[in-house]
């Protein structure tokens, strides 16, 4: 079962130890690297959250799934999650991590959905125009495509929404037909 505060407190454990050691970003790149593969690899959630693999099993893959491709603080971590029979909360942490990442290094996550993909040039243009309107200097574009939306875009910063879908236009017209926005009104 998802323990968020579990999460959140390891995550902040691990990304206090990264900032005391001067391996932040080494870490923040494993935690990248095993989100990636925890949601390409099924076999190896399952053997994180199978508490019928020993944990002395689960030690060997995990080092050997992982071994040089992570730094030895992010090992060692990974052997402290099991060793406390915390490993199925890995998928949780990881999100966590970067999350508390991110506050840390004011990087604001933003996420545009479109139509069809964009090009680069376009997608700078709206970035740019989110930093003036907003203030924000790091961003982080999550783009999106959604053939549903018809045209235009939506853009999600934070708790602030901009729906600038044809998707969108069509509903608002279909709600004034039905209110009767249209109709001459005879008093």
């Amino acid at each position: 079962m998802p323990n968020p505060r579990l999460a959140s407190r390891y995550a902040k454990s691990l990304l206090d130890l990264a900032v005391e050691k001067g391996q932040l970003e080494q870490v923040y790149d494993d935690m990248l690297y095993l989100q990636q593969l925890t949601k390409v690899s099924r076999d190896f959630l399952n053997l994180l959250r199978s508490p019928i693999v020993s944990n002395d099993k689960k030690l060997s893959v995990i080092n050997s799934v992982i071994g040089k491709n992570v730094s030895e603080l992010t090992q060692a971590f990974t052997r402290l999650l099991v060793t406390k029979n915390r490993e199925s909360e890995l998928p949780q942490i990881i999100v966590a991590f970067i999350k508390q990442y991110k506050e840390k290094k004011g990087i604001h996550t933003v996420k545009l959905t479109t139509a069809v993909a964009i090009s680069d040039a376009v997608k700078d243009q709206i970035i740019e125009q989110v930093r003036k309107t907003n203030g924000m200097q790091n961003i982080e574009v999550e783009s999106v495509v959604d053939p549903g939306i018809v045209g235009g875009f939506v853009l999600q910063a934070g708790d602030q929404l901009v729906d600038a879908s044809i998707a969108y236009d069509l509903k608002q017209v279909a709600r004034q037909f039905e209110n009767n926005d249209f109709i001459y009104r005879v008093r």
